[in-house]
């Protein structure tokens, strides 16, 4: 089983995570490693849950090279609904944060392309579209493709403008005018 037994655990969970700054500052960053890892090992052995929730202590931590093998990890184990689409964006920043934006590219590329997701965590997952985007915004910029970055900005930051919604994304679609990228265009949403 990958998924934690009851609300309990999810609910010790959140409160962890909810008083990450307090543990740290108590515990220091290796203590609130520890209180994840030992929620974490609760868990059945290979669990992707687990590891994700590793790889995010780690992130959080300031390891963003540890975290991207427990995402990568939670991942190949078959990682699914929110904490799936958490992991592509988590991973893809640290990715970028660890000098290597092509490979964060690549990832959320695919992550759009990817058919929505079905179930009962659609809308939450859906909901984290904007986080992809925002992210590759910003591994296209450590790529020299600034341009690029902001047109997708502001193609997803359009809808949420109550007057403006139409002029920026034609805005958006002006700045790719010049050309896009040479691995083509980033998928705007239609």
């Amino acid at each position: 089983m990958d998924r934690p037994d009851g609300d309990d655990w999810e609910t010790r969970l959140e409160r962890t995570w909810s008083r990450m700054d307090a543990l740290v500052a108590e515990r220091g960053e290796d203590g609130f490693r520890a209180a994840v890892e030992a929620l974490a090992a609760e868990l059945p052995a290979g669990s992707a849950v687990a590891d994700f929730e590793r790889g995010c202590a780690h992130d959080s931590t300031g390891l963003p090279e540890a975290a991207v093998r427990f995402y990568r990890a939670a991942l190949r184990t078959g990682l699914t609904g929110l904490r799936r689409r958490r992991a592509v964006v988590q991973l893809a920043s640290s990715l970028r944060n660890t000098g290597r934006p092509q490979e964060s590219v690549a990832l959320l590329r695919a992550e759009l392309a990817r058919a929505p997701e079905e179930g009962p965590e659609a809308a939450e997952v859906a909901a984290l579209e904007d986080a992809v985007r925002a992210t590759l915004a910003l591994a296209l910029t450590d790529l020299g493709r600034a341009r690029e970055g902001v047109s997708l900005v502001l193609t997803a930051l359009a809808p949420h403008l109550p007057r403006y919604q139409r002029s920026m994304a034609a805005y958006a679609r002006l700045l790719m005018e010049d050309g896009p990228a040479p691995d083509g265009p980033v998928p705007h949403p239609g």
